[in-house]
């Protein structure tokens, strides 16, 4: 057993190289049995780059309003108190709408497998 008491010890810091927009992570668990779980912050219009998870990833939005999109698909809003449960090796990315931030705890089960760059015309199908 392991109790973490806010976080695993790691600062916050921003997220680059597979993020569009400016986006923070704070760790709260990493490299426990293929589980790693953060708290993500995106400022608005902040996204990641389409990506999947070996095993699934669970997002629980506490904060603000974004998007979850699985490739191919439309755009979903999300928002405070929602849960997604994105399938192993689903393509998708998550992000921030225009006018809000947004703040999600993240599970991610597995190797993440990170892909291109969400466009700013994908974006835009979002964000209409």
């Amino acid at each position: 057993m392991k109790v973490i008491r806010g976080r695993d010890g790691e600062p916050t810091r921003e997220a680059t190289g597979t993020f569009t927009g400016q986006v923070f992570s704070d760790a709260v668990l990493r490299g426990a049995e293929g589980v790693r779980v953060s708290n993500i912050f995106f400022t608005p219009c902040a996204r990641t780059y389409w990506h999947s998870h070996e095993n699934g990833q669970l997002i629980r939005v506490f904060r603000g309003r974004g998007f979850v999109c699985t490739k191919g698909q439309e755009p979903v809003e999300i928002t405070e108190g929602d849960t997604v449960w994105v399938p192993a090796g689903e393509t998708h990315w998550h992000g921030g709408a225009r006018d809000s931030l947004m703040a999600h705890t993240v599970v991610s089960l597995g190797e993440t497998t990170w892909m291109e760059e969400v466009t700013e015309e994908e974006y835009a199908a979002a964000a209409h």
